[in-house]
């Protein structure tokens, strides 16, 4: 993506296969939104998807996706891989902004984000965790739950965060030390000049249950954990709303 002369965010190339498709709505704004499509109605035992989106000087793209993401049953000894690779520009900006990916009984998913930042770039993500459904409800007695993010400034790190869930995970969140039996979580990254000034704010918004502060090089962090996707979204929306501007994606609010 990158920036006409009029300020407008446009597409420069695109190349894409399988089932994981990109649209892009038509939008009152200068910036550009993408929705993430998956065709396959989720992630599986032996599913690969790979995404590598770059923001140019004067561009501004929001990427969120359709509707939650799915980690589904897998075959024993099948795992499903997920890399997104996402490049910022001096004079870019980027909302990350997927919906929650919820994961089933007997998952199986290593998922990996890198995302590589120049000093004057501005970044804003989200990713939310959902722990099986609980309107059914369901444990999540044996899964296999790999993810990894990292936030590179200049070739510096600014952010590094591992999850790891193997074995009966409804037990392991229900300690009080670890997620005190939340269903579902969110991490939120927040990169800019001014990051700072939004702490305040972001601290009225956030239930107990969550928790906002500052790291060094301008980065606001948010972990938020809920009893189920519901208690989530609601007070996750109004952060967002605040940090991307009053720009969240229409899908967000369906």
């Amino acid at each position: 993506m990158y920036g006409d002369v009029a300020g407008k965010t446009r597409l420069r190339d695109l190349r894409q296969s399988g089932s994981l498709k990109l649209i892009f709505p038509q939008t009152h704004r200068k910036d550009a939104e993408v929705i993430l499509v998956n065709t396959a109605g989720g992630i599986t035992g032996g599913d690969r998807f790979d995404l590598d989106i770059e923001v140019l000087d004067g561009a501004k793209l929001t990427l969120t996706t359709q509707a939650a993401e799915r980690a589904y049953r897998a075959q024993v000894g099948e795992v499903g891989r997920v890399a997104t690779r996402l490049t910022v520009q001096d004079g870019g900006c980027l909302h990350w902004l997927p919906q929650e990916l919820i994961l089933y009984d007997r998952c199986a998913l290593h998922r990996r984000l890198e995302i590589s930042l120049a000093p004057q770039a501005r970044f804003l993500m989200v990713e939310p965790l959902v722990f099986g459904r609980a309107a059914m409800p369901e444990r999540l007695d044996d899964i296999l739950f790999q993810d990894r993010i990292r936030i590179i400034c200049d070739g510096r790190p600014l952010y590094v965060d591992g999850i790891d869930l193997s074995g009966n995970a409804t037990d392991h969140l229900a300690r009080p030390a670890i997620a005190n039996g939340a269903g579902a979580m969110a991490s939120v990254v927040f990169v800019a000049p001014d990051a700072e000034a939004h702490l305040p704010t972001l601290r009225a918004l956030l239930p107990d249950s969550a928790g906002a502060s500052m790291l060094s090089g301008g980065v606001l962090v948010v972990r938020h954990l809920a009893a189920d996707s519901f208690e989530l979204r609601r007070t996750l929306v109004p952060a967002l709303e605040h940090l991307s501007n009053h720009t969240l994606p229409t899908s967000w609010r369906l």
